[in-house]
């Protein structure tokens, strides 16, 4: 979906010509929950690196489970709570999307795993940034796929 969303940046197509990554972490109704962003830009990266891409801009959006509810109806017709959608933004070279993420999904998460809400939401951008990769997560060994490479993919930045 290459609709433009409310926080995206009017340098995008000056960004991607000059393949300047940049890496945004916005939240919006919510109190901010990322640490350690300069880290978890040069992770992501390595993500999208090993995956044999660059990344050219993405936009991580913490909001609440409300507002993501109301993308959810909006863009993909689905009338149900979810902790992240993913939109492709590509434009030019290296991945390009907005990753959006339901604050109250990932405590929720957070405490049924018995993990921080750190180590759920970098699954969580992580998950995201696979989508954006193309992996898929419709089918049970897709599913179990993609969790393999989140706890991979969490265990190197731990």
């Amino acid at each position: 979906m290459a609709q433009r969303l409310p926080w995206r940046s009017a340098l995008s197509p000056l960004r991607n010509k000059i393949k300047m990554p940049t890496i945004t972490f916005k939240a919006v109704g919510v109190n901010s929950a990322y640490r350690d962003r300069d880290e978890l830009r040069k992770w992501l990266c390595a993500v999208a690196r090993y995956h044999g891409h660059s990344i050219g801009e993405l936009n991580f959006v913490l909001m609440t489970d409300k507002a993501l509810l109301e993308y959810n109806k909006r863009y993909l017709g689905h009338d149900e709570y979810t902790d992240v959608i993913t939109f492709d933004g590509q434009t030019g070279t290296g991945i390009s999307g907005d990753i959006l993420m339901s604050y109250e999904r990932i405590k929720e998460n957070a405490a049924s795993f018995g993990v921080s809400i750190q180590h759920e939401l970098r699954r969580i951008m992580v998950h995201g940034l696979l989508h954006l990769l193309g992996h898929k997560d419709k089918t049970k060994a897709q599913r179990s796929s993609m969790r393999e490479m989140e706890d991979v993919w969490l265990k190197k930045l731990a």
